[in-house]
């Protein structure tokens, strides 16, 4: 009763008090050591009070701490930091930073030379490099530590040094990619359906990264079937950060800028280009069509899937392609009609430029295979360097060799600044086929790119190479030895593409984007192939009409004696914020096509759209397509239906599964066993991030895939989407992953009520002022104020919480079954021992 009449005493002068408690946390971290005229305070029993913790503004308390180490604002890596007691008596602490992670900081020899070691050289004081300040952000979740640059190796605002990459912890993984169509005919016909799959298996142990690439196909019709799986390539890679280097075994594709990329099985030691600064990365290859149905389009390198989806009717752009995907790709789209047109295109790459003073190289060795893991020629071993001459030129060359085959490159790489990069260079090949005479050609290539961030980002690639009818690439080579006839025998390509988006150009330009693209191959034994297409989109406003969007495509391909042409016209307008309606003209090898859309983007998570054709056979034809982006997967759904024709159902499912010792999430997009980030909320479930788009699962983790490697990562809380009854004290973890890479990144999140209670002892007083409330995980949930009260926040019914003071636990006391955040408890704290006996404990 008596503390019950305290306690309205003690809820006046609370504000006062919590003000007050504020204010001296706040003040001692500007200062030195502090003692406390605790007089000020309005509170009857002066004498217990626990301030121990605030007295010292660098105090910590010691113990282990999951914590954001920051090197002059910049995120360096996520992960446990020790303090440890010192001083006299114990009462002060010192940050103990292990030798590994001063390494990450990338401080010069001489600097480093100043360091203090304790702990047998197990702990780092900093504080002996002159400038260097320390700042212990706890409750942040933040260490910040202050360097000058003079002490640093590098000092490039855009680009993070490799000793601060994150290799990842071990997990498992799986995704994948399938897609599938069945296509009813009236008539003798009858159904026909196709299933098709592929992607990638492997595990990730330390920084070495184990991956299978497998496939699957279903093809079935009323006269045939084909049912087949297959592992394509079994392979191991591991980055080499300090040499810029992948280490890769097994069987891959040749990674090469200067030769025809072939499959082998062997050993490979290339530097990697995303691990250069940005400005010398190369690009990913874009790949751009019309299909004129709901229709799928499958991308296969050498026979082997890279990449398969649906689309539906209309212009579409593929450009979620990895950057290491080189040579030559074969693009396969099949209409809903059962239709299919073909056409192929290179993976453009920049000039092969490289930063004064460096050496970047590629080395390979091993014997050509096939995708059914048999050897398909001599053994041979291949290596090419590009050496910074200075910061305009570039020298570049290598060379191929085995019994039967060698071939030597050199050339210029020049960087023309304003007006961009250009290459130069020259291949000879030398060639010995059974039974027939050796042979000896050359081929000359040229090639130009551009990046123009001043006028929006266009960028545009051209490029040249002439081959004499003697010349032979490796891959050429290696048909000629495996096949009765010769390969057919390049001797001109020229590519240009070309892409702009205007803004803030005149009214008709204004926001106006362009796509341009010419490839053009002609051979000395076969006929020419052509591919070359435009595309232009615009956004405009309309009186009171506003996001008006139109679009022109025109594409034609010629390709193994065939021509396909498509003319595609569309216009939409919106007709409410997630409605839009559009009208479309195309012609299609000169057979004309309208067709009228309705689409519905109904949240961020799901819509769908519903379209009718007309066409000169007149036949009533009505689609619809539904997608459906969820935490765990991605899929769409799309039907077709023509009157006396065909009945047509396609989808596509993307996803993965990852597996650590943190926990296992399934995750949406088959990111390819690429790099992805585990996010950990400590169990606690429904806390979103990447724009509410991946949300945690019931045991508190999830998986963003696709991320990207050696950029500055910033993984947030989507705080706009979070729910009430979740808080987030960490909002946002950086860092940088090497490729591969599975992230971890635990964020300090707490779910539950709160509640208001007073806390006594079992002698009936309360615990002292400014003691600490935990929960069992060790999350501080509240301190005690005046008499004993405390509001505690993110805890559940029925939890045991643990008082603190002295540098210990002194008593714990369990929340009732059910409680009213409105009302304030009593909570009776039982001592450790009363506590282990109640539990029934020994």
């Amino acid at each position: 009763m008596m503390n019950l009449l305290r306690a309205g005493k003690i809820k006046e002068a609370k504000r006062t008090n919590l003000f007050i408690l504020f204010f001296i946390s706040f003040f001692t971290q500007q200062g030195k050591a502090t003692e406390f005229n605790i007089s000020v305070l309005d509170i009857d029993e002066q004498n217990e009070i626990d301030l121990s913790r605030f007295s010292d503004p660098d105090y910590v308390v010691p113990g282990e701490y999951l914590l954001n180490i920051k090197i002059n604002g910049r995120a360096v890596e996520q992960r446990p930091v020790r303090y440890l007691a010192a001083g006299a008596e114990g009462k002060s602490s010192a940050l103990c930073l292990e030798p590994e992670i001063v390494n990450k900081f990338a401080i010069k020899a001489e600097a480093t030379d100043r360091i203090v070691w304790s702990q047998d050289g197990r702990c780092a004081d900093l504080t002996a490099i002159s400038g260097v300040k320390i700042s212990n952000q706890i409750g942040m979740g933040e260490l910040n530590i202050t360097i000058p640059q003079a002490w640093l190796k590098y000092t490039d605002n855009n680009w993070t040094p490799p000793e601060q990459w994150d290799q990842g912890i071990n997990g498992l993984l799986l995704d994948y990619n399938l897609t599938g169509n069945l296509r009813r005919d009236r008539g003798r016909a009858g159904t026909s359906q196709y299933l098709g799959g592929y992607g990638t298996a492997g595990f990730n142990l330390g920084a070495w990264r184990y991956r299978a690439d497998y496939r699957y196909l279903l093809n079935k019709s009323r006269n045939a079937r084909n049912d087949a799986f297959s592992w394509d390539q079994f392979y191991a890679y591991r980055p080499l950060p300090l040499m810029s280097a992948d280490l890769g075994l097994g069987e891959m594709y040749q990674n090469t800028n200067l030769f025809d990329s072939i499959r082998f099985t062997g050993v490979s030691l290339a530097s990697n280009e995303e691990m250069l600064p940005p400005a010398l990365r190369g690009y990913a290859p874009e790949i751009r069509g019309v299909a004129k149905s709901n229709a799928t389009v499958t991308v296969t390198q050498d026979k082997r899937v890279v990449y398969e989806t649906t689309v539906p009717a209309g212009p579409f752009a593929i450009q979620d392609f990895k950057s290491g995907v080189t040579g030559t790709l074969e693009v396969r789209i099949t209409e809903e009609d059962g239709s299919v047109s073909t056409f192929q295109t290179e993976a453009a790459s920049l000039p092969y430029l490289t930063r004064p003073g460096h050496i970047q190289y590629k080395v390979s060795a091993g014997r050509p295979s096939d995708t059914d893991h048999h050897a398909q020629g001599p053994a041979f071993s291949s290596g090419e360097f590009s050496w910074g001459i200075s910061n305009a030129w570039s020298l570049y060359g290598g060379t191929t060799l085995a019994d039967s085959y060698q071939s030597w490159s050199a050339g210029l790489g020049r960087n023309l600044y304003l007006l961009g990069a250009l290459s130069a260079d020259i291949t000879q090949s030398r060639a010995s086929l059974p039974n027939k005479p050796a042979q000896k050609g050359h081929s000359f290539s040229l090639s130009w790119s551009k990046r123009f961030e001043s006028i929006n980002g266009q960028v545009s690639f051209a490029g040249y190479r002439f081959s004499e009818k003697t010349f032979m690439g490796m891959s050429q080579y290696l048909y000629a030895l495996n096949n009765e006839s010769d390969s057919r025998s390049e001797k001109e390509r020229y590519t240009i593409t070309l892409s702009k988006s205007f803004d803030d150009e005149s009214p008709w330009l204004d926001g106006l984007s362009s796509y341009l693209s010419y490839t053009r191959q002609t051979f000395w034994d076969a006929r020419q192939q052509n591919r070359y297409g435009v595309s232009l989109n615009k956004y405009l406003d309309i009186g009171p009409v506003k996001g008006i969007s139109a679009g022109v495509s025109a594409w034609r391909t010629m390709f193994y004696g065939r021509q396909d042409d498509s003319i595609y016209l569309n216009f939409s307008i919106p007709l409410r914020d997630r409605e839009r309606v559009g009208y479309s003209l195309g012609s299609y090898n000169g057979k004309m096509s309208q067709m009228l859309t309705y689409s519905n983007q109904q949240d961020q998570h799901n819509s769908w759209d519903l379209s009718t054709r007309y066409e000169e056979t007149e036949k009533a034809y009505i689609s619809g397509n539904y997608h459906h982006v969820a935490s765990s997967h991605n899929a769409s759904l799309g039907f077709s239906w023509q009157q006396s024709g065909y009945t047509y159902l396609n989808g596509s499912m993307r996803g993965g599964v990852t597996a650590t010792r943190h926990g296992i999430a399934a995750h949406q997009k088959g990111a390819g066993g690429g790099t992805r980030i585990m996010v950990d909320t400590d169990g606690v479930a429904g806390v979103p991030f990447a724009d509410g788009s991946v949300v945690t699962n019931d045991y508190g983790v999830a998986v963003i895939a696709g991320a990207s490697s050696y950029y500055d990562l910033s993984t947030r809380v989507d705080v706009r989407h979070l729910p009430n009854n979740i808080e987030a004290n960490t909002t946002i973890i950086q860092g940088t992953l090497t490729e591969g890479a599975i992230g971890y990144r635990k964020f300090d999140v707490v779910s539950g009520g709160k509640a208001l209670g007073v806390i006594t002892l079992p002698d009936g007083r309360n615990p002292p002022f400014a003691s600490t409330i935990r929960s069992q995980r060790g999350r501080e949930v509240a301190m005690v104020t005046d008499g004993g009260q405390a509001y505690l926040t993110g805890v559940s019914e029925n939890e045991t919480l643990s008082v603190q003071w002295n540098g210990k636990t002194q008593c714990r006391f369990t929340l009732p079954a059910k409680f009213n955040e409105l009302a304030q408890l009593l909570l009776p704290c039982r001592s450790l021992s009363a506590t282990t006996e109640l539990n029934g404990e020994k």
